[in-house]
């Protein structure tokens, strides 16, 4: 069926949608309000427009089915009359369909498809193809007529490219008139769905078909899935049996008796996870038994329902940017979403990479994003889906506030960057502190008792278990876990501050004789380059570490201990 004419987008109210955003509004007033429906309706219907009258597919389908609940969702929020465009303002064409093409009620979730099989028989599954929904009248057994969907009612003629669809049967065995629906899809090799998703394969035919003319290899590119025959036998087991004689194996290959919720459900994801030849966006559950074709509407019926498979891409509201920096100076946006699922996940945050990517993205709190996951499990910005008329302020970190040798104690702006550098020193390439992360340093700081990148040298039991959130057993394991620290070698210790010391290169000074090195000394050693000479000789002269060494001196730290210091010992 097309991407955009979604006769039953209304009635649908997706699980994704209704945990996320269910009984949260948006705070406008009421002209804001009106003013952002009214631009997101024309964002929808220009996506309309280029999708039935030119073939373009200007975003994935599932985000424009998103987008069109966020719209509903909105006027639900302000309880105003329904402003959606229709998504058939454009499709509806000269000629038409012999029979109506009905819509498809569409099923959000496993419980939406036991409510719908509950006291039907008869029933039969079949993939939804992800294609372009179209009618096929044959005269004396030869294809003649090739309309498009349309509105449902009427479609546009696509009889001229008849002779370039080599791999559709255009001929019957038997000189018989008769109409059939059916999908046009590209054909795929061994398309598996989970792993490769659409790939855009309804727009690519849709682009295909909306050209005046096609050559024989774009022609054979193109298959034919028959999901429908309306006038044809009562029982659809009788209708697969005569397709596949006439040619339409496809029809009865892929469609299935079903006896229970349990057996579509597992057929559903056995489809999702085998190799098909077309793209697939969820399964198609049909009664056998239907009216008769002259009664058919472009509504959905009772008799068919789609149950469509987990989206590859969420549509999220941005809640806040935040900006994270990193040991090393690095800023991170990170977009703060409203919760969204995918593939069984909660996605409510994803990072932009860079701070030059956020300002020329330019994304505020409102606008609409895609998020997929990149090796399905980590979420993935995508990109802008739509953005707000008002653009709330944003306040970046200034350029040249961060950097390498920037908040080496806590401060004011400085959590991030210091909190960053405690997690780099207690992991495993640093001291290798047993499960202390970023939310005990975080503990610890904030009750004062971290303001060095060293502090927690002189911590006792007692002064860590009086910080919130500890208690006495996990202050016993953190201080035996600072005492053992106490022991690493100096070259870990040199590494947990953050030393950027090339892998092999020999050290058997201590830090007194490391910090007067200058760049050329560094760069006289092996495996040590002239920009890692220069970073070596700019870390050892850094005002701060330097006084981060002292105090490791006055700890009795291996390696950063005073000549005179040592002959005390």
């Amino acid at each position: 069926m097309p991407a955009m004419p979604l006769l039953s987008i209304l009635m649908l109210l997706p699980t994704l949608f209704a945990s996320a955003l269910a009984g949260e509004c948006p705070d406008w007033s009421a002209p804001q309000a009106q003013a952002e429906m009214a631009r997101l309706g024309e964002t929808l219907a220009r996506w309309d427009d280029h999708y039935h009258r030119q073939g373009k597919s200007l975003v994935a389908d599932e985000l424009y089915d998103q987008s069109r609940q966020h719209l509903l969702r909105l006027q639900r929020c302000f309880n105003l009359p329904d402003a959606a465009p229709d998504p058939l303002a454009s499709a509806r064409g000269p000629m038409p369909h012999p029979i109506a093409h009905t819509g498809v009620d569409k099923l959000p979730d496993e419980q939406a498809m036991r409510r719908w099989l509950a006291g039907k028989h008869d029933v039969w599954m079949q993939p939804k193809v992800d294609g372009v929904a179209v009618s096929l009248i044959f005269q004396q057994g030869r294809l003649v007529r090739l309309l498009s969907r349309g509105d449902g009612v009427q479609g546009h003629d696509w009889s001229r490219h008849i002779p370039a669809l080599g791999a559709v049967t255009r001929q019957l065995p038997q000189p018989m008139d008769l109409v059939l629906q059916g999908e046009l899809y590209k054909r795929l090799d061994g398309h598996v769905q989970a792993q490769a998703g659409s790939v855009n394969a309804r727009g690519s035919v849709a682009g295909l078909l909306a050209r005046k003319q096609l050559d024989t290899d774009q022609g054979a590119s193109i298959g034919l899935f028959v999901w429908d025959w309306p006038q044809g036998p009562q029982s659809q087991e009788a209708r697969l049996e005569q397709l596949a004689a006439m040619g339409f194996v496809d029809s009865q290959r892929y469609s299935i008796a079903i006896d229970s919720p349990e057996q579509a459900a597992e057929m559903r994801l056995r489809w999702y996870r085998s190799a098909l030849p077309f793209a697939t966006d969820g399964v198609i559950l049909r009664q056998g038994r239907r009216p008769p074709a002259e009664r058919w509407q472009a509504k959905p019926p009772y008799w068919i329902a789609a149950w469509k498979y987990p989206f590859s891409q969420a549509l999220a509201e941005v809640r806040e940017v935040r900006f994270r920096v990193g040991r090393t100076g690095k800023v991170t946006p990170i977009l703060h979403v409203a919760p969204v699922e995918l593939d069984d996940r909660r996605i409510s945050q994803v990072s932009l990479g860079s701070l030059a990517r956020w300002h020329k993205l330019d994304i505020r709190p409102g606008d609409q994003v895609a998020i997929s996951l990149a090796g399905l499990t980590i979420p993935r910005f995508d990109a802008v889906v739509h953005r707000m008329l008002v653009r709330r302020p944003v306040a970046s970190p200034p350029a040249g506030r961060y950097d390498a040798h920037s908040c080496w104690q806590a401060g004011a702006d400085c959590d991030d960057q210091f909190i960053a550098r405690l997690s780099w020193m207690s992991g495993k390439q640093g001291l290798a502190m047993q499960a202390i992360g970023p939310g005990t340093w975080r503990r610890l700081v904030d009750a004062g008792l971290v303001t060095t990148l060293v502090d927690w040298l002189e911590l006792d039991t007692q002064a860590l278990a009086a910080v919130p959130g500890l208690g006495a057993a996990r202050a016993r394991q953190l201080h035996d876990n600072f005492a053992a620290a106490r022991l690493q070698p100096f070259r870990q210790w040199l590494t947990a501050l953050g030393a950027p010391l090339p892998q092999g290169v020999p050290l058997e000074a201590d830090w007194s004789t490391l910090a007067a090195r200058s760049a050329d000394a560094w760069q006289a050693l092996t495996g040590v380059g002239g920009a890692r000479s220069k970073q070596l000789e700019v870390f050892f002269a850094t005002e701060d570490v330097q006084a981060i060494a002292t105090q490791l001196g006055g700890y009795r730290i291996a390696g950063f201990q005073r000549s005179n210091d040592t002959a005390e010992q």
